[in-house]
């Protein structure tokens, strides 16, 4: 069953309010990135984390891949999770299990083709979620994340059905695809961006929209479980 709602590329408190209060369980917050929406300042994602509710998780999206210079960028924002949209060395893992033990971190896989399942699997033992989502960092201006795309689904069920971690699904979700994206990959937590925005800003009706379809999703699952 879904458990976490990402609303990501939040600008300002005003949408970090309108997405929790819609019924966002998370929140994303980008940093410095080489291409892709919603980059803001660290100065602004601090004030964001400081001012949402204690439950809801503010995910800082970093592409450092240094563990001092993640470490360092997580000290300038100061959220309760880390979202790795880069490769990262497994002794980058260790350290920042050592320095920063009680953030949680979340490794992106990009979902190019069929190496994303050994990928995530091997990742899985390292992190605390696997957020899947679509993008290229192979190319010569690295691509992740943001892209409004969809990848393929039947990687990402395979990675679902393997993984001994929560896996988060993102990656051009929208009002119109999310319950089939839940009902067909069966993902811990969606995440979204694009999708609910207009020429760059939260949409309330789009954002509603979304929820509405996920509240439906939800109350569907559970007749099922009741007949």
């Amino acid at each position: 069953m879904l458990q976490k709602i990402k609303i990501c590329c939040i600008a300002n408190i005003e949408e970090a309010q309108l997405a929790t209060k819609t019924g966002a369980s998370a929140i994303g917050l980008v940093g410095n990135m080489p291409s892709g929406p919603g980059i803001i300042s660290d100065e602004m994602i601090h004030s964001i984390a400081k001012n949402i509710p204690s439950h809801i998780d503010s995910f800082l999206l970093t592409s450092e891949i240094d563990a001092k210079n993640i470490i360092n960028h997580h000290k300038r924002t100061n959220t309760n999770t880390i979202q790795l949209v880069d490769r990262v060395n497994p002794e980058t893992y260790q350290e920042l299990r050592l320095k920063i033990p009680v953030v949680k971190l979340v490794q992106v896989i990009h979902v190019i083709d069929q190496k994303a399942i050994d990928e995530a699997l091997k990742i899985s033992n390292f992190v605390d979620a696997i957020l899947l989502d679509s993008g290229n960092p192979k190319l010569k201006i690295k691509e992740l994340g943001g892209t409004g795309r969809t990848h393929n689904w039947d990687i990402s069920k395979e990675i679902v059905k393997q993984s001994n971690k929560p896996v988060f699904l993102a990656g051009g979700l929208n009002p119109e695809n999310v319950r089939k994206a839940i009902d067909y990959v069966r993902p811990y937590g969606v995440d979204i961006c694009s999708g609910v925005r207009t020429h760059g800003k939260l949409d309330q009706n789009k954002l509603q929209l979304f929820f509405n379809e996920i509240k439906k999703y939800k109350s569907y699952e559970g007749q099922k479980k009741k007949s």
